[in-house]
Order: C-alpha cells, then structure tokens, then sequence
C-alpha cells in the first residue's frame, strides 16, 4: 500500500457525502470511488469531491484498499461482507448490521483476512475526549434523550437502531455492565425504555424522530454530582470531582469535539496505515447492536420482536 490509503464510499446519501469530505481532505487518503445504485446521485457526488462513480461494487472495490459503507442500513451487510471477503478495509456506519449473526459473521471475515472493521459510534470519541471514560466509578443512573426532527433517513430501520443505539454504546463503555431488566415501549420512531443493568445502575433512554425540536442530552448521576453532555449545543455540564472538558466549540478543544466524523475518518486511516485496533471495533458495535435488538424486541417493534416471537412458538 502507498502512504495515501484508497478509500471507496458506498452510498451516495447525506452521510455518503460526508464521508467523502471528510476522506477527499485528509492528506494520507485519496477518495478512489463512490459507489452507488443510483448512479446519478453517485456521479453527482463523486464529480463534486474529484473522484471517480461506479455502479458496479466490485469494480469499486478493485480501485481501493478500504470503503467505507455509508448506505441504507439494509444493505450494510452485503456490501461490508464483500470488501472483507475481497481483503478490504471497511468503515461501516452504525447500525454495524441488522442482526447480531450477520455482525459475528463480519467479525469473523475481518479476523480470517487480517483487516480492519471499524464500526461509525462517534459519540463514544466526544465522550472520550471529554475525559468521561476515564473515570474510575461507573455512574449509577443515566438518562438520555436523542430526539430529531423528521428527515426520511435511515427509515429502513427503528428509531432504536437509528438513534437509540448511540447511547447504547456510550452506556456500555461508562458502565462496563450488562443488562438484568428492560421496559421498553413505543413504535417504528418513538421508543423509551428503562434498563436496569448487573451493576444495578438505572438507565432510561427516549429516542425520537418525529420530534418538534432537535434535543441529543446524557445525564449521567454519580457519587460525587452530575454529569450533563448537551450534544445539540456542544456543551458539557460537571458538578464532579473529576475535571473535563467542557466546551466543544472552544479552537484549542479536542479534534473528537471539533469534527467527530473527521476524527473518525483521521482514526480509520491511521488504523490501517500503522496496523493497530480501530477506536471503535467490529465487537463493540455488534454488543451495541445487541442491546438495542433485546430493546426492539420487549418493546414489540421491529424485526427483534418478530424473531423473539417466533422463538418462543418454536419453544
């Protein structure tokens, strides 16, 4: 491999366009592709970051040495397996997958190729720019709120594995804990649910899409005060004894608060060029998966809850 890493993009939507900006201006990658099943929009955003459209995926991937699967969520498996298989690097947003096999079985191409699965949480590099992860005592309550606006994206899955699965993610790296007990209700884009996990921690989660006013907060309440990330405005709150950064709009605050797809794009790269773990690996994102099925599934939405249902008729 040369210095500069061939990264193709596969998906031509809103984060599609991002990735690729993110990739076109990093001075140790060059953008090879954009893949896309709508080949206009592909050609149309290839041409506006200088690269190169393709409608065939696997011509893509014989131009480049990584992708990164920014498409319809439906279609994460299919196209992260491929570029495994065929020995590329591979980004996927969150969502890693749909369901938890098809994430082990993304985990186990990357091992058996030797190549890096690296898996689009980026809240989970604000917190840990904040200092957050570094604290010793877990918090013993969590309360989050993600709610957007309606936008029509990523609508082939459930406000769960669209939004909710963030803060999932977050709570398992603060809490190092499991679930014991889950409350969940709602529908396709509103659900809440209240957790209690192994530690005895008490979390509760409220995601929406259909929300009058964006509002992305986490609460977390420990022994010594409180903790309140407020990811809309980019601010941080602290009461604790533990020093954080709080601003991150500050010029002199960390790059994961400046630009948290530009970190993660500026990590991947720099994974596959020194050979060392992404920030965020193919397990973690398969655990955050499967918190959010358990949360689809007691709340009856989704195809979680068509499998459990299904498991339990064969029972």
């Amino acid at each position: 491999m040369s210095t500069r890493v061939r990264i193709g993009v596969a998906g031509a939507g809103v984060f599609g366009g991002y990735h690729c900006s993110k990739v076109s201006e990093h001075p140790k990658a060059v953008l090879s592709g954009v893949f896309d099943i709508d080949g206009a929009r592909a050609s149309s955003l290839a041409e506006k970051n200088s690269s190169v459209s393709y409608l065939d995926y696997s011509a893509m991937l014989e131009a480049t040495d990584a992708v990164i699967v920014a498409a319809a969520a439906n279609a994460h498996f299919a196209l992260a397996s491929e570029a495994l298989a065929r020995g590329r690097h591979v980004f996927v947003e969150k969502p890693i997958t749909l369901t938890t096999h098809e994430a082990d079985a993304l985990i186990a191409l990357s091992n058996e190729q030797g190549v890096i699965l690296q898996a689009g949480h980026q809240e989970r590099y604000v917190a840990a720019a904040a200092g957050l992860l570094d604290r010793k005592t877990p918090p013993h309550k969590i309360d989050c709120i993600r709610h957007t606006m309606a936008s029509g994206r990523c609508e082939d899955v459930s406000v769960v594995l669209d939004l909710m699965v963030h803060d999932l993610d977050l709570i398992r790296m603060l809490t190092q804990s499991e679930i014991n007990t889950i409350e969940a209700h709602g529908g396709q884009h509103e659900a809440k649910a209240e957790l209690q996990l192994t530690n005895g921690a008490v979390i509760s989660l409220s995601a929406s899409r259909r929300a009058p006013t964006p509002e992305r907060r986490m609460t977390l309440v420990y022994d010594d005060g409180i903790v309140e990330f407020d990811f809309v405005n980019r601010k941080t709150t602290n009461t604790t004894e533990t020093r954080l950064v709080s601003d991150f709009a500050e010029a002199e605050a960390p790059a994961a608060f400046r630009d948290p797809l530009a970190f993660g794009a500026d990590a991947f790269i720099n994974a596959i060029l020194n050979s060392r773990a992404p920030i965020v690996t193919g397990a973690d994102a398969r655990e955050a998966l499967a918190w959010a099925q358990r949360i689809e599934a007691a709340a009856a939405i989704g195809p979680a809850a068509s499998t459990e249902a299904q498991e339990r008729r064969r029972a």
